[in-house]
This record gives C-alpha cells, sequence and structure tokens, in this order.
C-alpha cells in the first residue's frame, strides 16, 4: 500500500481567520444574523450567497480582551476531531462541508482556524493526507498515512473511525497515567506546603515561647527552628532553587535521549506505578499496531510508527529491534520473544492472529485486556495512596509538634 512521504511540507502560514458578524436576510426576505469564522469579508459574503442568503451589514467581531481567548490545541480536541469528522463521512456528508461544520462548530479559536484551513486546501484539490500533513504537530505519520490509505483505497470513512478509536483509546491510556502519577505528586506538595506554612508562622511563636526558658533546648527542637530561621531569611532562594530544579530537569529530559532513556527505565521499576506504566505501554503498543495492520500498512512500515506510541524509550527501543528482526524475514512473535518485555500472553496471541491470519483483531483484543489492566490498577493505587497521604502529612505535621512540645515536656520534668 502506498503511503505519505517523510517529507512534510513546512507548515505553510495560512491567512488568519477572523470572527466576522453579518445582518441578511434569506429566500423569503426575513431578515436573519450570525456568525462566520472566514480570512477576509469578502469571503464571508460569498459564503453568505452560496447558503441563498443576501448580506446587508458584514463587520469583524472585535477580539475579546486579554489575548483574544484562543486556547492551545490539544490531543484530546485532535481526537474529538476524529471523531466528528468519522461520523459526518460515515453519514455521507461531503468532505469540505464536514471540515466546514467541525470548524466553525469547534470552541477553540485555534482549531477552527487550523481546520478552516485545511477545508480551504481540500477545497483546491489538495489531498486530504496532504493538507493534514502541513500541521505535523497535531497529525503525525501514523494520522496521515492512515488517512491516505483511505483516500486511496475509497474507504476513507472506515478509516477514519480507526484513527478516531484508537485516538479515544489513547487519550483515555494517558487520562489513567496522569491520574496514576497524580497521587505520589498531590502527595509531595502538599506536604511540602504544610511543612513550610508550620516552619515560617507555627515555630516562630514557639521560638518566642522557649526565648523565655533559660534553658538549654533538646538537638531535635533546635534543628526545628534552624530549618524555621533558615527557610524565613532564605525562602526566595529556595523557590529559585526549586524552580530551577524543575525547569534544568524539564530541560535535560526534553533534549537529552540517555536522560530520558535512564527515567523511563527507572521509572518502570518504581513500586506499584511501574507495572502500570508497563501496561500501558503493552495497550498502546497493541492498539497502535492492530490499527496500523487493519489499515493494510506492512508490517514493517507499521512498526516504525508503532515505536513511537509508545509512549516509553525502553519500549521504543526494543520496537526497533523487533522490526529489524522483522525486516530480516524472522516473524513477529518470535522476534517479540526475543526482548523480554511482552508477557507471555502477549506473545501467545500474536502468534494465533500471524498463524490465523488475524493479527490485527488479536492485538485489538490484547490492548482491550491491558487497557481494562490500567483501568482496575490506577483505581486500586487511588484507594492505596488516599492513606498513605495522610500518614505522610501525619508523619510530618506530628514530628514538627514533637519537636516543639519536647522543651515543655523537659521543663515539666525538672519542675
Amino acid at each position: 500500500m502506498a503511503t505519505l512521504t517523510k517529507t512534510k511540507p513546512k507548515t505553510a502560514k495560512a491567512d488568519k481567520a477572523h470572527l466576522f458578524v453579518w445582518e441578511g436576510r434569506d429566500r423569503r426576505g426575513a431578515k436573519i444574523t450570525g456568525e462566520t469564522r472566514a480570512v477576509s469579508m469578502n469571503l464571508v459574503r460569498a459564503d453568505l450567497r452560496r447558503q441563498g442568503v443576501s448580506p446587508i451589514k458584514v463587520k469583524r467581531k472585535p477580539e475579546p480582551l486579554f489575548g483574544g481567548g484562543k486556547k492551545k490545541i490539544t490531543s484530546s480536541d485532535i481526537a474529538f476531531f476524529s471523531r466528528q469528522l468519522a461520523t459526518m463521512m460515515a453519514a455521507g456528508v461531503p468532505m469540505v462541508q464536514a471540515f466546514d461544520i467541525v470548524g466553525r462548530g469547534h470552541e477553540n479559536a485555534a482549531m477552527q482556524d487550523m481546520l478552516l484551513s485545511i477545508r480551504q486546501d481540500i477545497e483546491s484539490g489538495t489531498a486530504m493526507a496532504l493538507a493534514l500533513a502541513k500541521y505535523p504537530i497535531y497529525f503525525d505519520d501514523l494520522f496521515c498515512n492512515l488517512v491516505a490509505a483511505g483516500e486511496q483505497a475509497g474507504v476513507l470513512d472506515i478509516l477514519l473511525d480507526k484513527i478516531a478509536t484508537y485516538k479515544e483509546k489513547t487519550e483515555s491510556i494517558k487520562g489513567k497515567i496522569k491520574k496514576a502519577l497524580f497521587y505520589p505528586v498531590a502527595v509531595i506538595v502538599v506536604a511540602f506546603i504544610v511543612s513550610a506554612v508550620l516552619l515560617v508562622f507555627v515555630i516562630p511563636q514557639f521560638k518566642d515561647l522557649f526565648s523565655s526558658f533559660g534553658a538549654d533546648l533538646p538537638a531535635f527542637t533546635l534543628m526545628v527552628i534552624g530549618l524555621s530561621d533558615a527557610l524565613q531569611t532564605w525562602w526566595w532562594a529556595v523557590l529559585i532553587s526549586l524552580g530551577s530544579v524543575g525547569y534544568g530537569i524539564a530541560y535535560v529530559f526534553k533534549r537529552s535521549r540517555p536522560f530520558r532513556e535512564a527515567v523511563d527505565r527507572t521509572s518502570l521499576k518504581i513500586p506499584v506505578i511501574g507495572p502500570i506504566l508497563h501496561k500501558a505501554a503493552l495497550a498502546r503498543f497493541a492498539r497502535t499496531l492492530s490499527t496500523m495492520f487493519a489499515a493494510g500498512v506492512p508490517l514493517v512500515e507499521a512498526l516504525d510508527s508503532v515505536s513511537g506510541a509508545t509512549g516509553n524509550i525502553i519500549y521504543q527501543n526494543a520496537v526497533l529491534k523487533i522490526r529489524e528482526e522483522v525486516s530480516t524475514g524472522q516473524s513477529l512473535q518470535l522476534a517479540m520473544r526475543q526482548q523480554e518485555l511482552f508477557p507471555h500472553m502477549v506473545v501467545q496471541m500474536t502468534a494465533i492472529g500471524e498463524e490465523s491470519g488475524s493479527l490485527d483483531t488479536m492485538l485489538a483484543k490484547a490492548a482491550d485486556f491491558f487497557e481494562e489492566q490500567v483501568d482496575n490498577a490506577v483505581d486500586s493505587l487511588s484507594s492505596l495512596l488516599e492513606p498513605m497521604i495522610m500518614v505522610v502529612i501525619g508523619g510530618l505535621v506530628g514530628s514538627l509538634i514533637v519537636a516543639m512540645y519536647l522543651p515543655i515536656f523537659k521543663l515539666a520534668s525538672v519542675v
């Protein structure tokens, strides 16, 4: 099957679309009003005439204060768009009209601009896959190749439905992973905030009280008071240091593959969290490969796209090694068996799929299984970490309280 070339055209800056408000009369002479997003006022007038509306007044709507209210286009926007377009194409709505309906109806102005620009390209004769390829940040190789396959085979509505399902499943897995990682981060942040509040506002009150005792304080109490004094004096340095460390880690993570590989390998070994990340990577692998294989993409080429969709460099490297083995004639299940990352069940289902000619179906079942496993694991993690949060915060607060009451207990024993 022919696929879209990897050499994508540079993203062309399309003319910026604006929101216009208009007044006009329909075929019966009744006065109507509305809003239309377009590049120019002339295009709005032309579009209204095509719809049988005689424009009376057209003017650009003032942009809202503070930046026009545009939001960043997210992967959830792309997933929602995929499902809308798939539904309309399956219902027999022409492609240009479908883009027009979805684009004008989208709440995100940035998404509207992009979809209406793609619609203009398609209306001028550009293939949909090539029009999408102008926006590689939002439409990756997998998306564009599947669209190209659907256009060439005349089954674009079917392929769009597969893309929509794939995007929805992928977004669901991402949401579950974020939910799984949220609780540990929440424990750290809440513990830090509670400790900072106690050290800055509560401990100084006890310090003033202890200064009137005229006795030596316990070492633990002195340590906590010293920490409180340091935080009050150098709070700005602490904030700058935390921000610098966070920015530095994010910067290195984006630009250093060895660092990312070390982080991904370590994350897979974290108790409780690691197994969830393993299952999520397996679900993405199975879902992506199933979608591409069902679309008729050759296995070697499909594995190339799958490697980047696993969400983990360790699995990405493993899939690239599998691709090398498969390209030399080895079966997929044997290549997977050699990597030691894929459970026996996945390997066996792959073997059955290869032997029966239903590899896409078996991989889809495997993806369903692991997605359900991730869902159950995240729910269990939530239940497990809720009491853990209470233990951590209680331990920190309790330690600070004990440090402050030790001098009082010491004084009482002397009296």
